[in-house]
């Protein structure tokens, strides 16, 4: 797929967390496009929650297109029977396409697909590998800030990506013909370990920060008692101990399928996000 491909006359598009990383880039865009968007948020009216299906009905009505994220992640428990239950409402309600927000190397994440391809809705899979921005717009951005960042994370490299470039996948998907059936891996242009992306964004904000390897039990105790819930540390455990293991070490080509240009490289990422002073403590 390149960007070349016509862009298509598109309806309501319900953007879900439209306030997060990457479902707020998205609305950005489809604003930009002037194509009509619909957030979903608990903050919007009408509102949207994934714990009260209630609110469902009301967000899905006269949308077209759906861009499917599911907090906290696909990897907790419930997400099978949410998704499960959101798509046959987003049937029920007439959409016509859903580009779904997944993980890699997850398999929780897998079976969400999978319901989402077995759907009946035109789907596309956005298969992200570890968000950049989770130094900057998520729980890492304090510890760089205070200059310490401790982590169960050892030499197992991940190629950060851009939650830009998720955004403008997904983008092109909801807008463009052409990407029905596609599951898109996104990926970084190449992998770094966590003491190597830290060492980058220090040297981009020009001053120290260190890197720590922590156990994993030290690092879950340490969660609790900054007042982080048990499914929350429970899911960060897991991410960490779980699936930073190798499996996704390797690049993967999903930003130049779907847009038909390299994906942003971290560095990149570390010398914007520096220049807007966010990392100063």
């Amino acid at each position: 797929m390149t960007n070349t491909e016509n862009t298509r006359q598109s309806g309501l598009v319900l953007v879900l967390g439209g306030t997060g990383k990457t479902g707020r880039r998205v609305v950005e865009r489809l604003e930009e496009l002037d194509v009509p968007v619909r957030m979903g948020s608990r903050s919007a009216d009408p509102a949207f929650d994934w714990d009260d299906e209630a609110t469902w009905a009301p967000v899905l009505e006269g949308a077209e297109s759906v861009y499917l994220v599911y907090y906290p992640d696909l990897a907790v428990p419930a997400a099978p029977a949410a998704i499960r239950s959101f798509t046959a409402a987003a049937v029920k309600a007439g959409v016509r396409r859903v580009v779904l927000l997944s993980g890699r190397g997850e398999d929780e994440a897998r079976a969400c697909e999978r319901i989402v391809q077995d759907s009946g809705l035109e789907w596309t899979i956005v298969r992200a590998s570890w968000f950049a921005q989770n130094f900057s717009e998520d729980y890492l951005l304090e510890p760089v800030r205070a200059g310490e960042v401790a982590l169960p994370a050892g030499d197992v490299p991940e190629p950060f990506v851009d939650a830009d470039d998720i955004a403008d996948v997904a983008v092109a998907a909801l807008t463009r013909d052409g990407h029905a059936g596609e599951v898109y891996e996104v990926t970084g242009p190449r992998a770094l370990t966590f003491a190597e992306a830290v060492a980058e964004i220090g040297r981009a904000a020009g001053r120290d920060v260190a890197f720590v390897p922590v156990a994993a039990a030290d690092y879950a105790d340490a969660l609790r008692g900054h007042g982080l819930p048990d499914d929350v540390v429970g899911l960060l455990t897991y991410l960490f101990t779980t699936v930073l293991d190798g499996r996704n070490s390797r690049t993967a080509d999903g930003v130049e399928r779907a847009l038909g240009r390299a994906p942003k490289d971290f560095a990149d990422y570390a010398r914007d996000t520096a220049a807007s002073g966010i990392w100063n403590a």
